[in-house]
């Protein structure tokens, strides 16, 4: 046998001796599947579609890019399952095409959603915005769409008895769904507060890299990061609350049949 024979046979000794240390892996960090959200819709054509209007700066501060924030949350939306939403400047585009400077009121919202081809918008403002660590955002959005659109529940609902109770028990109904929001959702996130830094490190879980030197901590340390989070717990309020919306007028329909 050869010294290089030896040689090799001595290294390959090594590394395994190595690997079989604890600590000793090709694995890498643990990965975990990050929370993702699910809308109550159900429809034939597929997933519906949100669009998200620009949303106004009611902070106080001009060193807030509100253009930013209303990325983040379209982004937000594109991620929930059965959701699908179009970029923001699409909608800054249709808003020059119809010389509307903003959307301020239920007729804006409809008038925008329409000339868009979207099923619902969502409009609001950034209301609180503190960058530095603990950082601070606070959102208030209302959900907008035309009436029988957002019908529907996925899995033990009928969404054909839905569509048709959107509208069957009161005739007032159909006018009463597009002057009023179909949804909102006002929150204010405080990085001191520790339930918001509960919720904040169960979203980093499978978002954050567990090897990093801050962890989850780098949601605190960066207000990009923090603004992602902020707009996915304002998108998840929205849901939760359409889940529960929806639930009730299935009960009702039961009791009417």
């Amino acid at each position: 046998m050869t010294s290089a024979q030896l040689h090799l046979i001595r290294a390959t000794v090594l590394a395994l001796l190595w690997c079989a240390l604890p600590g000793c892996t090709d694995e890498g960090p643990r990965l975990s599947n990050p929370r993702v959200l699910t809308a109550p819709y159900e429809s034939a054509e597929g997933d519906l579609i949100w669009a998200v209007a620009p949303l106004r700066n009611e902070t106080g501060t001009t060193a807030l890019d509100t253009l930013v924030v209303s990325d983040a949350l379209a982004h937000s939306i594109e991620q929930v399952r059965g959701l699908r939403t179009v970029p923001v400047n699409r909608t800054l585009e249709t808003m020059r095409s119809l010389e509307m400077r903003g959307v301020s009121t239920p007729a804006d919202a409809r008038r925008l959603a329409r000339a868009m081809g979207v099923d619902a918008i969502v409009v609001g403002s950034v209301t609180a915005w503190d960058p530095y660590d603990p950082p601070v955002i606070g959102l208030s959005l209302a959900l907008h769409a035309d009436p029988g659109v957002l019908v529907g529940h996925r899995g033990e609902l009928d969404s054909r008895k839905l569509s048709r109770l959107s509208t069957e028990f009161d005739p007032a109904a159909r006018s009463r769904y597009v002057d009023t929001p179909v949804m909102v959702a006002s929150d204010v996130l405080d990085a001191r507060n520790h339930g918001v830094l509960l919720e904040l490190r169960e979203y980093a879980d499978g978002r954050a890299d567990p090897e990093s030197a801050l962890g989850w901590r780098a949601y605190t340390a960066s207000m990009e990061l923090y603004t992602q989070f902020a707009t996915y717990h304002a998108v998840r309020t929205l849901l939760e609350q359409e889940w529960i919306r929806l639930a009730r007028v299935s009960q009702a329909g039961s009791e009417h049949e």
